[in-house]
């Protein structure tokens, strides 16, 4: 089951052509590498891919200018975060002569990922962030309130494997994504918050984000 989003290509698509350097932000696994990979196929030329958390394309990476500089057309750059110092190089590359190359950067919406691209490509960076699902795009309110938004839960074969998958993610964001943020907040104390306040929000469950809600 593929669900398009068509509205998020759409508009991708169009600050691409208006400027050099196109940030996709949003939490891991809402699905940012999917509509790239969807924008990079609807393309006629062809794309060059680095995946930041793959070694040997961050190896490939060890002298960035050296690599970039030659690339022509788009450049994706998954997991920017990984990579923050390719920031000033991205400038300089985004001001050459005719844009010989664009690049779509994709990262977690961390503030000093915002602040450092803000800062250093101020004028050449336009951003946008991806969401879960939206009603306006699943059409299926309940199944959306019960599951939430992110595709690898709400498209999963049964409810046990929504939860399934929920659980893991929260556990994930909890232990490595929020302390990668700056949060000093132990992540056993942060879930105990996190399921009292799922608690207030729906009474008769039993506090384990019932409706596949992170935050």
């Amino acid at each position: 089951m593929n669900i398009p989003r068509t509205h998020h290509l759409h508009r991708v698509r169009l600050l691409l052509r208006e400027f050099p350097v196109v940030a996709l932000l949003g939490a891991r696994q809402v699905g940012k590498s999917t509509l790239a990979r969807q924008l990079v196929a609807s393309r006629r030329s062809p794309a060059t891919w680095f995946d930041l958390e793959n070694p040997a394309d961050l190896a490939r990476l060890a002298d960035p200018g050296l690599e970039l500089r030659p690339l022509r057309g788009l450049v994706v750059l998954d997991e920017i975060q990984r990579l923050p110092e390719v920031f000033p190089l991205l400038r300089v590359l985004a001001d050459r002569p005719r844009t010989p190359a664009r690049f779509l950067v994709l990262g977690s919406a961390s503030p000093d990922l915002l602040r450092q691209s803000s800062e250093t490509l101020a004028g050449r960076i336009a951003f946008h962030e991806l969401d879960g699902f939206g009603l306006q795009e699943v059409g299926d309110p309940e199944r959306l309130w019960l599951r939430g938004g992110f595709p690898l839960s709400y498209l999963a074969r049964s409810a046990p494997a929504s939860r399934r998958w929920r659980d893991g993610f929260i556990r994930t964001f909890l232990t490595r994504d929020v302390p990668e943020l700056g949060s000093q907040v132990p992540p056993p104390a942060l879930r105990r918050f996190w399921t009292r306040y799922a608690q207030q929000q729906h009474p008769e469950s039993d506090g384990e984000y019932p409706h596949g809600r992170v935050a």
